[in-house]
């Protein structure tokens, strides 16, 4: 063929491949619209021109109006908008832009599985051909959907694949999030997925979790770095974990401990003192060099504002301290302090305080949120609760009932234990035996002769919550087995236990089920061992106080760590303490049993 011939024929296949190209994506075009073009006027001129034009043209007017309000933050008016535009009748690209579109208002009524629903749309299959912005709109709403029902890997996935679509401040956002939900991650669930850039993420979370102290962390972290140089975060690291190894490269050397050493909380005041100068002096004999503490009286300042600026002219880092739940919420109403403190009590609202106010203290409510986790994962769904009466009671119980009825669990009845004679006839109330009993009588009367049949107790009970001192848990179980409801399991708090290991005093609360502090079921802790050698009150109930103390010291440079980790525990000598979103720490603690008299430490588990 001769070769002119064959330039031709070329020509002509280019000339014919081209003319397909244009006219597949004119067709495709076509078939998915477009996207509606930033308007250049008010809400009210889009809606009336909207109104005097045919409906092909009025949907994209409407969508522009309906998200100029979004934008506004006008929800209400954005959503009454939206609901004009019959999305079956959009081609593709508005469909996708008012699926988006309805999923930010869902978002913004706390909504999440609605915007999900809204995410779904079948046109969403066709986002990949709309431009960049639009779809990290669509990619970004779906990941926050995602986070919001507690999808934290998928949500995750979601944000590192939108990575690429976006740039300068969008870029450090996406990041801060991605980060915020693989540190939020248990490291079970931080395995390899697949994806090179999340697997990043994934494993950048793992080191920074398993590694033990500030230094390890460090140097961990940056071990990471050089095995992953071109990874996100890699090149512009995660603020949390900046600020981690700024820590670490600025050591804590100047702490005040802000105790009061007269009036009613001296004595508490004393233990605390004293369980925290204990872990403080083990360090030092470890080798370690801890930070100077300075003593300060917290029932002599003049104000917190004093002790503040005396404390700054110290050189004082941190502070440890008060005591006193009026100064605690004193400093939780102020927008910010001028040193980072780790207050010994919680304020008595749960506002939000300031970024620099930590909390730590023996709550209670731990203690009956404990309870629940532990009992609902032994199988148990079913309980009626026993609790003092009283304000302490009513916290309790409060505590109790929202964490296990957020698990699922059921609460079917509770009493409020005062007077003792009481007790039996709250008991049977509680099991109903009363109207067993009243069947009883009634089918004697009916068969005119003594019917031989024991009273029966209500049999949908698991098992009993149970909140008492000792003295009252002591009078609690035999009374349950007089009221035919001794088989059924007491789960409790730690305020039943005084510490001492007197066997006679436990027998009558043999078979119950409860929650203490690590340092008085582990009494062979070298720093338990070495405290009651000075002051032996610490093996009774005053030794959850010096544990405290303890504890405190050792939060003490943590704190910075607990926060930019949010899964992060440390396992303490009155739990294993973590760091709520309210900067307040939580503990979970161990479980034992009485046992013919003796405490029996149990297992994390008893199934």
């Amino acid at each position: 063929m001769p070769i002119r011939l064959i330039a031709h024929l070329h020509a002509l296949l280019v000339i014919c491949l081209a003319g397909l190209l244009v006219a597949c994506a004119s067709q495709s075009s076509s078939t998915l619209g477009e996207l509606p073009r930033t308007p250049q006027a008010s809400i009210e001129q889009l809606l009336q021109q909207a109104a005097d034009s045919p409906p092909e043209q009025a949907a994209p007017l409407r969508l522009s109006a309906a998200d100029l309000a979004y934008t506004q933050n006008d929800f209400a008016r954005a959503s009454s908008i939206l609901d004009q535009v019959q999305l079956d009748s959009l081609k593709p690209a508005l469909q996708i832009y008012a699926s988006t579109l309805r999923a930010e208002l869902d978002m913004s009524r706390n909504k999440p599985k609605a915007a999900l629903r809204a995410l779904s749309h079948p046109s969403m299959a066709r986002l990949g051909e709309l431009p960049l912005e639009q779809q990290a709109r669509s990619q970004l709403v779906r990941a926050s959907a995602l986070q919001a029902t507690g999808q934290t890997l998928a949500a995750a996935r979601e944000r590192v694949f939108i990575a690429p679509l976006l740039s300068g401040a969008s870029t450090t956002q996406n990041q801060e999030a991605i980060w915020d939900l693989v540190s939020s991650l248990p490291l079970s669930a931080l395995q390899a997925s697949g994806d090179a850039d999340l697997d990043g993420w994934l494993a950048l979370a793992r080191t920074a979790k398993s590694a033990g102290t500030l230094d390890q962390q460090h140097a961990a972290i940056d071990t990471w770095v050089a095995e992953h140089p071109q990874h996100p975060a890699a090149q512009q690291l995660p603020e949390a974990l900046v600020e981690l190894k700024k820590l670490s490269s600025q050591p804590l050397s100047e702490i005040a401990l802000l105790l009061p050493q007269d009036g009613q909380l001296a004595s508490v005041a004393r233990a605390l003192r004293d369980g925290f100068l204990a872990a403080h002096y083990q360090a030092q004999q470890a080798g370690q060099n801890p930070p100077n503490i300075q003593l300060f009286d917290s029932s002599r300042i003049g104000s917190m504002d004093a002790f503040y600026a005396q404390a700054q002219a110290a050189g004082v880092q941190l502070v440890i301290g008060p005591l006193e739940k009026n100064l605690v919420s004193q400093l939780s109403s102020r927008e910010q302090l001028p040193i980072t403190t780790l207050a010994l009590n919680y304020s008595e609202t749960q506002q939000e305080g300031p970024a620099q106010l930590f909390q730590f203290g023996l709550a209670a409510e731990d203690e009956a949120r404990e309870v629940a986790r532990r009992a609902w994962a032994d199988g148990l769904r079913r309980a009626v609760a026993l609790v003092p009466n009283g304000e302490w009671g009513d916290r309790v119980l409060a505590a109790f009932r929202q964490s296990w009825q957020a698990q699922g669990g059921t609460l079917i009845a509770a009493e409020h234990v005062d007077q003792p004679v009481e007790l039996a006839k709250q008991i049977a109330d509680l099991f109903q035996l009363r109207q067993s009993e009243a069947r009883g009588k009634r089918l004697q009367n009916t068969l005119g002769s003594a019917v031989a049949a024991a009273p029966s107790r209500r049999r949908d009970v698991d098992f009993i919550f149970l909140a008492a001192t000792p003295q009252q848990a002591q009078q609690i179980k035999p009374t349950l087995a007089f009221q035919y409801a001794g088989d059924v399991p007491v789960y409790a708090t730690s305020h039943l236990f005084s510490g001492a290991l007197s066997q006679a005093q436990y027998r009558d609360m043999d078979g119950i089920r409860f929650n203490e502090t690590p340092w008085l079921l582990n009494r062979s802790d070298p720093l338990y061992l070495q405290v009651i050698s000075q002051w032996p009150q610490a093996s009774g109930s005053l030794g959850r106080l010096y544990a405290m103390g303890a504890d405190a010291f050792t939060l003490a440079p943590r704190l910075t760590q607990l926060k930019a980790l949010p899964e992060s525990r440390i396992e303490g000598l009155t739990g294993t303490l973590s760091l709520n979103p309210s900067q307040r720490i939580e503990r979970q603690l161990p479980w034992a049993e009485f046992r013919d008299g003796q405490v029996q430490r149990l297992p994390d588990s008893l199934n």
